[in-house]
């Protein structure tokens, strides 16, 4: 039996569309395959889910941001060995009774007083705590390789938004 011009138009079209659909499918896999095997750092590997990407936020009005922003900008001046810039941090986000002193506790312990260490810690993290009584409370988790961390008290201020005291 052989087949009708119409029916024999509407196989070739079925055949056509499934090869494209096919080729479209491998370009999309071997793309996606190709994009996440030889990305760089965050990027998901063959097998793994991907995570969720990296968010940061912020206020300028919020004292908590206000340290966490300091924390992340001096930990960089310090790690790429500018002095100047994180003498500028300082002299921006840290109250002048606070500056006054780390400088004591800094000659006392030769070591840097908003770190509480002689080196740079290769990771940070900020925790708020609370607010009260004008002032906002943070942890901050300084992680200096494997599971050696320090972990610090800093308090601001909510109506200056300065940092007021760094214990721990």
């Amino acid at each position: 039996m052989s087949k009708s011009p119409a029916k024999a138009r509407r196989t070739a079209s079925l055949a056509l569309a499934a090869t494209a659909a096919t080729a479209a499918l491998t370009l999309a896999l071997v793309t996606s395959a190709s994009a996440t095997d030889g990305a760089g750092a965050g990027a998901p590997r063959a097998g793994r889910a991907a995570a969720a990407a990296p968010s940061v936020s912020g206020s300028p009005e919020a004292a908590f941001s206000r340290i966490t922003v300091f924390y992340g900008a001096y930990i960089d001046a310090v790690y790429d060995g500018d002095g100047t810039r994180a003498k500028q941090l300082r002299a921006a986000y840290l109250s002048a009774p606070l500056q006054r002193e780390l400088a004591k506790w800094e000659e006392t312990n030769h070591a840097d007083g908003v770190l509480r260490a002689q080196n740079v810690p290769l990771e940070w993290k900020v925790v708020y705590v609370d607010s009260g009584m004008g002032k906002t409370n943070a942890d901050v988790t300084l992680t200096w390789g494997g599971s050696d961390t320090t972990r610090l008290h800093v308090q601001a201020d909510l109506k200056t938004r300065k940092i007021l005291s760094i214990t721990g």
